[in-house]
């Protein structure tokens, strides 16, 4: 009687934070990584990561709108995500590196646009209740130097990144709080640190792991 394969299962790690806290770089460098150490690795971004989701993501980053539509936008490019590209590779074993997820939302809208909890909660629940990161790596800075370092790239700014210094705060505020709230995924990263610093800091979590 043949025996059925092996089912494999990959990881799934998400990079949290601010724009200009260098998250992309990195990500970059621990896919090229983790590939050498034999490991199949997708990379994606939320919102966007389908066709849906970056049509979705053009509307959110550029049109003005409540920020019950905007939460509810958010978590429907994160439904079409999951079903689409992150669950169907998780199951074919592949490490799936992720730029934001559902962390960003918690940032963002409730913490920065004051969304109530229990909403996102609740679309949590219903979008991806048996799923959440294996690791989270929170890319931490101040945001005055965030946005002295996406002004430097001399791109057009979003209407995120067009806010004010106290919505920035309180984005970093409730980033921290989810950080303390679940100390066992997180690890925090002091992005203010030379990219090659933080790169060698990640390289050796990942090692402390295993997984390289």
């Amino acid at each position: 009687m043949n025996q059925s394969p092996i089912k494999t299962h990959g990881r799934f790690i998400t990079f949290e934070g601010m724009d200009g806290a260098g998250k992309s770089t990195q990500i970059a460098l621990i896919a090229e990584t983790l590939r050498a150490h034999g490991r199949n690795v997708l990379c994606t971004r939320e919102p966007g990561g389908t066709k849906l989701g970056e049509k979705l993501r053009e509307l959110l980053l550029g049109m003005e709108m409540h920020v019950d539509t905007e939460a509810m936008l958010m978590f429907a490019a994160r439904r079409e995500h999951l079903a689409a590209v992150i669950e169907p590779a998780l199951a074919m074993g592949t490490w799936v590196l992720c730029d934001r997820f559902t962390d960003a939302t918690y940032a963002y809208q409730v913490g920065g646009h004051g969304l109530e909890a229990v909403r996102c909660d609740a679309l949590e629940a219903w979008v991806h209740p048996h799923l959440k990161p294996d690791f989270t790596l929170l890319f931490d800075l101040p945001p005055a130097l965030a946005a002295g370092r996406v002004a430097a790239n001399g791109t057009e700014p979003d209407r995120f990144e067009r806010k004010r210094h106290g919505f920035f705060e309180r984005v970093r505020a409730a980033y921290l709080d989810r950080s303390r709230r679940e100390p066992g995924r997180f690890h925090v990263i002091d992005a203010t640190r030379k990219p090659h610093e933080i790169a060698r800091e990640i390289a050796s979590v990942f090692g402390e792991r295993a997984w390289l």
